[in-house]
């Protein structure tokens, strides 16, 4: 299998760090081919604009992003740093996102890289998302470290369930753009662990990239389950993540309000 991992940290002695090179020593052991990104030693840029197409522009009076890449992507006219990163992309069976929780989501630069990497023309399409999105049969996984507690990201918890946190990412980019989507791997607070803790969860995330088939996936609705204008059907019941049945939410207001 070819692995590619995205890593967003910029200390090399993190324990984000430690866990991008233990994941390439065990799958590169496990006969994995693996290939690392390590976006803040590229010094990958993050915003996306009109240098990020060489060409003519779709629209050279008005810069729309998502149409200037389709635009380029149909004429092969996308950025080099951005064409490098969607040949390893386009060649990964499993795509791992390694990264801190910085106000709960991913740090601008891996934000910057899904911005200008997963471009319309290349990650989706119009009618091709979701099931049909371009990177349908691909596997991914969020490895994630958090400041904060497992107790705090509790459903109950002060920063709410952690799937939902994520789920712009799960949902959001991943899932949107194909994506099958492994349940995340998560180290709560590094920095308050001892050696001995810090060793416990490298060795708790081999074990589990050892035997990634065992890892059971998120759930997503399929297409089948919505109707005309994509919400769910009268009777399914919302099972994905951040979404919530209508009358559900209708008690639970009723609720606040008695």
């Amino acid at each position: 299998m070819k692995v590619f991992i995205v890593h967003a940290h910029p200390e090399p002695r993190s324990f984000n760090a430690a866990l991008t090179r233990r994941a390439a020593e065990v799958l590169g052991a496990e006969g994995h081919t693996v290939e690392v990104s390590d976006l803040y030693a590229m010094r990958f840029k993050a915003v996306a604009d009109a240098d990020d197409f060489t060409g003519d522009h779709a629209d050279p009076d008005y810069l729309r992003i998502d149409h200037e890449q389709t635009h380029a992507h149909e004429r092969g006219t996308i950025a080099a740093d951005i064409r490098a990163e969607q040949a390893k992309l386009h060649q990964a069976d499993l795509l791992i996102l390694q990264f801190p929780m910085w106000w709960f989501g991913m740090p601008a630069i891996l934000k910057g890289w899904a911005d200008r990497v997963f471009t319309r023309g290349f990650a989706y399409l119009p009618g091709r998302k979701y099931d049909t999105g371009l990177m349908r049969g691909k596997l991914a996984m969020v490895s994630v470290t958090t400041g904060t507690s497992a107790e705090t990201y509790a459903p109950d918890g002060i920063d709410g369930a952690l799937l939902d946190v994520l789920w712009p990412v799960h949902n959001g980019l991943l899932r949107y753009s194909g994506f099958d989507i492994l349940t995340p791997f998560v180290t709560y607070m590094p920095r308050r662990l001892s050696a001995r803790e810090r060793e416990d969860a490298l060795e708790q995330y081999e074990t589990r990239l050892r035997d990634l088939s065992s890892v059971s996936r998120l759930f997503f609705h399929p297409a089948e389950d919505y109707g005309p204008a994509e919400r769910l059907l009268p009777g399914i019941k919302a099972r994905s993540g951040f979404q919530h049945n209508e009358v559900a939410d209708e008690d639970s207001l009723r609720g606040h309000q008695s």
